[in-house]
């Protein structure tokens, strides 16, 4: 794959062109590994120092560098998986260009945030410097972040992080955590006509979804994030019985709970906890068993964390607005947080058009975003002060 030198809109397209759907979530996808070679190809031939770490087969992650190797580092970062297609209503990966956007599934979620950082980062690739510039493309984000996780793993860390995700060119420096649950309800199993010795178990669900819908109204005067506002939670599917005629013997219910920074995964199962019990203590029949089944870290820099305002006065060099809020989605920043590595999101793209029918990004928001970008990698290099 040839993409001139520094260009980022057409590497933009390059890789968006590129099905790395990932195989986790949709059987029989590709995954990252052509997206992979091909970022690695076009980098090695923009002169950069490139690896692919192969921890999980056939999903490489991408590994650039700049600089000597035990300098202090700045990290670009993104991921290159995208999500199925289903129900998209234009090609997804021809990477079509209509009014001044590049169309296509990844567009926005993220390759043209990872083109931005890679043209970006090129800037200072023929200069001399003490410091050192980090590109790192990884895989799985959009499910249990393998590639993240086999990146930190690897030992490879920086002393700040900038993940290219789309923010609409806001600086984003926090984002809620996740908890999945599920509530498994059991009831007894009879005929429908005998009340007498049956006891439903969706009806004991739909008690304890009572409770926490008293829970989620009273959050609203509760703890609040200044950029992400409160937690909060939600019943996302729900299972049981097996006919008309008969007491269903057991419902299972799938809850996710968002979390703030500073709320825990065990803070969330005690409150389906305390729910059930509010239920218990009304009819002793309840029987329910609270099973966590995966979670994921809150996200929080502080907005005068020095790599937030690198990021503001570049902006302000760009004559672009500088908007700090909070990231509705999670991301592998709350992996590098928790590393120790300072980790904003910036980048091109909307999120609400990250998984849509239509996904687009603006051209104009990729150019913005990869002189921003550039004048942040440059100041770094330099070793201009934060």
């Amino acid at each position: 794959m040839v993409v001139p030198r520094g260009d980022a809109v057409a590497l933009a397209r390059a890789l968006i062109k590129i099905d790395s759907r990932n195989p986790t979530l949709v059987a029989g996808a590709p995954g990252e590994r052509a997206c992979a070679f091909a970022l690695a190809s076009v980098l090695n031939d923009w002169g950069l120092d490139v690896e692919l770490q192969e921890d999980i087969p056939l999903r490489p992650n991408v590994i650039a560098r700049i600089g000597p190797r035990d300098a202090p580092a700045l990290m670009l970062n993104g991921h290159l998986d995208v999500v199925g297609v289903e129900g998209m209503i234009h090609d997804a990966f021809t990477a079509e260009v209509r009014s001044d956007r590049i169309y296509g599934r990844g567009s926005a979620d993220m390759k043209g945030g990872i083109a931005a950082m890679c043209a970006a980062a090129l800037t200072v690739a023929d200069g001399r410097s003490d410091r050192q510039i980090i590109i790192t493309a990884v895989t799985d984000e959009e499910y249990e972040s393998l590639g993240m996780r086999a990146l930190i793993a690897s030992g490879v860390r920086a002393d700040a992080a900038i993940i290219t995700e789309p923010t609409r060119l806001a600086i984003c420096p926090a984002h809620r955590g996740f908890v999945w649950m599920d509530v498994t309800f059991r009831g007894r199993a009879a005929h429908g006509s005998r009340y007498d010795i049956g006891v439903d178990a969706i009806t004991h669900a739909g008690l304890v979804l009572g409770e926490l819908e008293k829970l989620e109204r009273g959050r609203e005067q509760g703890t609040r994030h200044p950029l992400l506002g409160r937690g909060s939670l939600h019943a996302s599917i729900i299972r049981g019985g097996v006919g008309m005629s008969t007491y269903p013997e057991e419902c299972v219910l799938s809850l996710e709970r968002r979390t703030l920074p500073g709320e825990t995964a065990e803070d969330a199962v005690r409150e389906i906890e305390g729910a059930c019990a509010a239920v218990r203590a009304r009819d002793s029949r309840l029987d329910a068993r609270i099973t966590q089944t995966t979670s994921q870290l809150p996200s929080d820099v502080s907005v005068d964390a020095p790599i937030v305002r690198r990021l503001k006065r570049a902006l302000e060099h760009e004559g672009a607005p500088t908007r700090i809020e909070g990231m509705s989605a999670w991301t592998d920043a709350a992996l590098l947080n928790e590393a120790g590595i300072p980790t904003v999101c910036f980048g091109p793209g909307d999120i609400a058009l990250a998984h849509a029918a239509e996904e687009f990004v603006p051209i104009a928001e990729i150019e913005i975003a990869t002189r921003v970008l550039a004048r942040v990698v440059q100041d770094w290099c330099a070793g201009v002060n934060s």
